[in-house]
Order: structure tokens, then C-alpha cells, then sequence
């Protein structure tokens, strides 16, 4: 008998087929190794969803320090002056540049008698509200006269010899001064006929002592 022969020999039923394995069956798994994701991967999984950030922020893009702003001191010149009385009023200018001469405004504010603490001379300032621009500026001259404004008892009209508020020529200035009510006018009018005395009295000391100016 040949080796082939005795050789054992394995038949298959082809009717019956092979039964494949459940996939439910419990059967033994080798643990194998979990596949490392990326860290974008990770950090998305790792926070809550967001649907919206909140404003970011600011933050400064350069790098140098940041300038220190000191506070500025504005001077008016008035630190050193005494308020003899402060009104609300309006004031006018004769313009004599036009033709007729008219009576044209000049601002609105508050009219002041300021005495230096040191030399005792008196000026009349007043500056324009929210602007604070000047539109009168000179010195009480007992030469001065204050005038009754036929059309108001609550104005005065005076000549000034010389007037340096802003965009003045700094020459001679025809004023009308109008204030509020009959009480402010008269109040106007007492501060500053006392303050003429005080002014004469200055000039006559500086000519007592040989000045030809006070």
C-alpha cells in the first residue's frame, strides 16, 4: 500500500456551513494599545461647548512705557486779586467802525471788580460764558462816569480810556453794561463809585511822590 493511501483524509459537508461567531459572544480581546489623538482633538473634547466668548480685553500692542500726564496750572491773573462784586450781566460795544455807529454785543457773563492784593489798583473783567473769552478788561479811572440808559434802568454806559480785552484795538470803548434786575444794576453802580475813590487816592500818592503814572 502506497503513503498516499495511508494518509488520513478530512471531508467537509458542504451542506452544512460553517456557523460564524456571534458578535455579542463574550470572547477573550488582547488589550491593545489606544492610538494617541491629537491635543486638538483632546482639548476640544475636554471643554464645554461654547456658543458665544465675551468681549476681550484690551490690551496694549506696544511695548514701551506708558507717558505720565502731569496736571497744568492755568494762571488767569486773577489768583492774586481781591473780588469786589461779581454779576451776571450783558454787555455791548459801540462800534464806531460801522456807518451809522451801532450798538453791537459783545457777551454774556459775569461782570467783576477785581483789587490787587498788592498794588490795591481795581479793573473791571468780565469774560464770555462757556468760552470764557474776555470782552472787557480795564481799569476803574475816577474820570469815569457811569450814564443812565434812557431805554433801561437796569443798564449803565460808561467810557473807557483804554480796554484790553480780547480782540480789542486797546483803545477808547463806549459800554453799555445790562443786568438782570434793578437791584444788581444799583449794586453795580455803589461797588463802583468806591472803587474810583480808591483809584483817585492811588494816583494822587504816585504824584505826591513825583510818578507821572500809577
Amino acid at each position: 500500500m502506497s503513503e498516499e493511501e495511508n494518509k488520513p483524509t478530512m471531508t467537509v459537508n458542504e451542506e452544512e456551513p460553517v456557523a460564524e461567531t456571534p458578535a455579542s459572544e463574550d470572547k477573550p480581546t488582547e488589550d491593545k494599545p489606544a492610538e494617541e489623538k491629537p491635543a486638538e482633538d483632546k482639548l476640544a473634547e475636554s471643554s464645554p461647548s461654547i456658543s458665544a466668548f465675551a468681549p476681550a480685553p484690551s490690551v496694549p500692542t506696544s511695548s514701551e512705557p506708558s507717558l505720565a500726564i502731569e496736571e497744568v496750572k492755568v494762571e488767569t491773573h486773577e489768583e492774586d486779586e481781591e473780588i469786589l462784586v461779581k454779576l451776571r450781566a450783558k454787555l455791548y460795544r459801540m462800534a464806531t467802525e460801522c456807518t451809522p455807529p451801532e450798538w453791537k454785543e459783545r457777551g454774556t457773563g459775569e461782570i467783576k471788580l477785581l483789587k490787587h492784593n498788592e498794588t490795591g489798583k481795581i479793573r473791571v473783567l468780565m469774560r464770555r460764558e462757556k468760552t470764557l473769552k474776555i470782552c472787557a478788561n480795564h481799569y476803574v479811572h475816577p474820570a469815569m462816569k457811569l450814564e443812565e440808559n434812557c431805554a433801561s434802568d437796569r443798564s449803565w454806559l460808561y467810557k473807557t480810556p483804554v480796554d484790553f480785552s480780547d480782540g480789542s484795538t486797546g483803545g477808547e470803548e463806549l459800554l453799555a453794561v445790562r443786568f438782570p434786575s434793578v437791584e444788581n444794576a444799583q449794586q453795580f453802580k455803589d461797588v463802583f463809585v468806591k472803587a474810583q475813590e480808591e483809584m483817585q487816592k492811588i494816583m494822587d500818592d504816585a504824584l505826591a511822590e513825583g510818578k507821572t503814572s500809577a
